[in-house]
Formats: structure tokens, sequence, C-alpha cells
């Protein structure tokens, strides 16, 4: 599943953050909305966290 969140990431950056809150999803959204690499850089740095935090 990794490998699809990766890849969500770089098409659609909200979809891949989707198991986060409400918030998280919307501030990935508009950082879409205002260019597509401020939306990439978002996702990403949420899926490194998250991937971070499973492994403490």
């Amino acid at each position: 599943m990794d490998i699809r969140r990766w890849i969500l990431a770089f098409i659609l950056p909200p979809a891949a953050v989707m198991n986060k809150e409400a918030g998280t999803i919307m501030l990935t959204g508009i950082l879409t909305l205002l260019g597509w690499l401020p939306g990439v850089a978002a996702a990403v740095i949420m899926i490194l966290q998250e991937k971070k935090q499973a492994k403490a």
C-alpha cells in the first residue's frame, strides 16, 4: 500500500492523506490549489512523518 500512497502524493496530494483529519486534508487541498508543488511537498512530509511515528 505504501507505493500507492507515494503515487497518489504526486498525482493527487489530498488523496494521499485521506487517513488523516479533515483539517489536514483541507490544508493539502488548499496548497494543491495554490500550486501543485506545495501540495505534493505537504503530502510527502505527512507520509514521512506517519512512517516515522510507526517505527517509534
